[in-house]
């Protein structure tokens, strides 16, 4: 045997893993029990501070459709600051500015980031904490999708699709991850998957989408049972086929008539029915979820 593979074979099998830490739950830990609601609260007062949504707020893909909805949903609910990472936030200028119209009283502003740049997550994030003052929660909407049959799909169009899909999402937990435990503060981490990382689609064939998807719901796992120590949840939302530009136009009748006929509900979703989940799992109204991931599809995964 050659010196080399012996030597790497020792290191091999004399090497030391690290442990993960799990939280011990009491009330000194990062994952306590939450406060119970204010006992002079009225019923209404209750309902209010149950889904509320407070600290500050970075979502990528910020000018796309679902982003820009989920936003001002987070915003209606409370939310102080909102940071939309985006590679041209300019795209989405109108919405943004009514953003800034309808919510005065919080603190809005726009990155250009490409997610899959870590340096330029890293300033983009560091810039946001200096703007806004804190990181609570982050959502991940960046994404590309591609419909290429799998033996015609290059070698780039795939890297492309993982590098977007799951790298720059895990990018952008991992540099806001830091500011948080830095800051010994809990936050919440929400990645949207979609139904595709659960069932083949039909009838296009997009092997590089669907692939990547699936990597968000084992990633999201990994990364809650790393993080909650640390107060961090990290979540998933499979959305089905949501009725939006990306989704439109004649050239895709026939793919939408089949998505519909398969659909329990007999539809697509619209991207209002997104804000709810979001809600919900960035609020305190999630505070003992995390590792889920919430499908959001009208019944469509049934099939």
């Amino acid at each position: 045997m050659p010196q080399s593979t012996a030597t790497e074979r020792d290191v091999l099998t004399s090497r030391q893993i690290p442990h993960m830490t799990l939280s011990t739950g009491d009330a000194s830990s990062m994952t306590g029990p939450p406060l119970p609601m204010p006992h002079y609260l009225s019923a209404e007062g209750r309902a209010v501070k149950r889904f509320a949504v407070e600290g500050n707020a970075i979502i990528t893909g910020g000018a796309g459709t679902l982003a820009l909805v989920n936003a001002r949903a987070l915003l209606e609910h409370g939310l102080s600051g909102l940071a939309l990472f985006d590679l041209n936030p300019a795209h989405s200028s109108t919405q943004i500015e009514d953003l800034h119209k309808d919510f005065p009283n919080a603190k809005i502003i726009t990155q250009q980031v490409n997610v899959i740049d870590a340096e330029q997550v890293q300033q983009a994030v560091a810039a946001t904490v200096q703007e806004l003052g804190s990181i609570d929660i982050l959502c991940c909407f960046a994404g590309v999708v591609g419909c290429t049959h799998a033996i015609d799909v290059s070698s780039k169009e795939w890297r492309r699709t993982f590098d977007i899909n799951t790298t720059g999402s895990f990018l952008c937990a991992q540099a806001v991850a830091k500011v948080m435990v830095a800051a010994n503060t809990p936050g919440t981490i929400l990645f949207i998957a979609s139904i595709s990382a659960h069932r083949t689609n039909f009838p296009q064939p997009q092997s590089a989408y669907n692939a990547s998807k699936a990597a968000l719901l084992s990633m999201k796992t990994s990364l809650a049972a790393e993080w909650a120590r640390y107060g961090i949840r990290v979540n998933t939302i499979s959305p089905g086929y949501m009725d939006t530009i990306l989704n439109d136009g004649q050239g895709l009748a026939e793919a939408r008539s089949t998505w519909k006929e398969r659909n329990p509900m007999g539809r697509m979703g619209q991207p209002d029915e997104l804000t709810g989940p979001v809600v919900m799992l960035c609020s305190s109204a999630g505070s003992y979820i995390t590792g889920a991931d919430l499908v959001v599809d009208g019944g469509q995964i049934c099939f």
